[in-house]
C-alpha cells in the first residue's frame, strides 16, 4: 500500500525527562512536532511575557512545532462538580495552544450516556457548544480523545452539536484497550484533528486490555492512515507511550515504524 508522507510528533511526557531535555531528545528523534502537557510540563501561567518568547525560541532553534496541547482532567464535562474550573482550565489550554502555534487541545469528554435525552448528555452538549464558541474566537479547538466509548457514540454526540464545535483525537490504542474497535472510523474521520499513535491488545476476560509498543498490537495503522487520507486528514500522528521501559529507544522505534509504513 502506497501511503502519503505523514507528519510525525511525539508526546513529550512519555520521555519522562525535564521539559528542556525532552525537547532536545525529541529533536534528536527527527520528529516534526511535540505534544505538551498543560498540567505537568508547561502551564498556561508560565507563558507570560518573556516565558512565551523563550519557549517559542527553544522550539524554533530545535526546528520543532507544537502539534497539540494535552489538558487531561480527572472528571468529564458532564459532571457538575467543579465544572466551571474545568471549563476555565480548558479555555486557558486553548489560548496556550494558539500562542504556541497549535490549534488542538486534547482531553476526554467524560462519560457519554447512551440515552441522548439523559440529563448528563444535556450538560455535555451545553459545555461543548460553549467551548466551541470560544474555540472560534481563540483559534484552538478541543479534540475529544477516543477510548471511553465506541466511535459511533462519540460521533452521535458530536453530530448533535453546532457544526465545528469540537474535533476528535483518534487514539486506536485506547479504543482497543477498552474493548472497542475502529470499524466506524470512516464515519467519524472528518472530525479527526489529531491522531495519538498508540497500540494495544484487548482482553475480553479481564475487561481491559494492555497497551503495547507501536506495531505490536491490533491497531492497523496502514488502514487508519489510508482511511483518514480519504477524508483529507493533514494533521499529526503523535506517538504516545507512557509505560515504556526504555522511552528513547521505544519512541525511536515507533517513529521509524510510522516512517516505514
Amino acid at each position: 500500500m502506497n501511503l502519503p508522507g505523514i507528519r510525525i510528533g511525539i508526546q513529550l511526557s512519555g520521555l519522562r525527562l525535564p521539559f528542556k531535555q525532552a525537547l532536545h531528545a525529541a529533536a534528536k528523534l527527527g520528529v516534526e512536532a511535540v505534544e505538551i502537557d498543560a498540567r505537568t510540563e508547561l502551564r498556561p501561567s508560565d507563558l507570560v511575557g518573556t516565558g512565551l518568547r523563550q519557549v517559542r525560541k527553544m522550539l524554533e532553534d530545535l526546528n520543532l512545532r507544537v502539534a497539540s496541547v494535552k489538558y487531561a482532567t480527572r472528571r468529564g464535562y458532564e459532571t457538575t462538580e467543579e465544572l466551571d474550573r474545568r471549563i476555565e482550565g480548558t479555555r486557558r489550554a486553548m489560548k496556550m495552544a494558539y500562542e504556541l502555534g497549535a490549534n488542538v487541545v486534547v482531553n476526554q469528554v467524560g462519560h457519554i450516556d447512551p440515552d441522548p435525552l439523559h440529563p448528563s448528555r444535556e450538560i455535555l452538549r451545553g459545555v461543548l457548544s460553549d467551548l466551541g464558541v470560544y474555540s472560534q474566537r481563540v483559534g484552538a479547538f478541543l479534540a475529544c480523545e477516543t477510548g471511553g466509548e465506541p466511535l459511533s457514540l462519540l460521533r452521535e454526540l458530536i453530530d448533535s452539536l453546532p457544526e465545528g464545535s469540537v474535533g476528535v483525537t483518534l487514539n486506536p490504542g485506547n479504543l482497543l484497550v477498552h474493548g472497542f474497535d475502529l470499524a466506524d472510523l470512516s464515519t467519524i474521520a472528518r472530525h479527526v484533528m489529531l491522531v495519538h499513535a498508540k497500540d494495544g491488545v484487548p482482553d475480553r476476560a479481564r475487561g481491559r486490555g494492555t497497551q503495547v509498543p507501536l506495531g505490536y498490537g491490533l491497531a492497523e495503522f496502514p488502514n487508519i492512515v489510508a482511511t483518514l487520507e480519504e477524508h483529507a486528514y493533514r494533521g499529526y500522528f503523535v506517538v504516545e507511550r507512557d509505560m515504556a521501559a526504555n522511552p528513547i529507544e521505544e519512541f525511536r522505534n515507533s517513529v521509524e515504524f510510522l516512517k516505514n509504513m
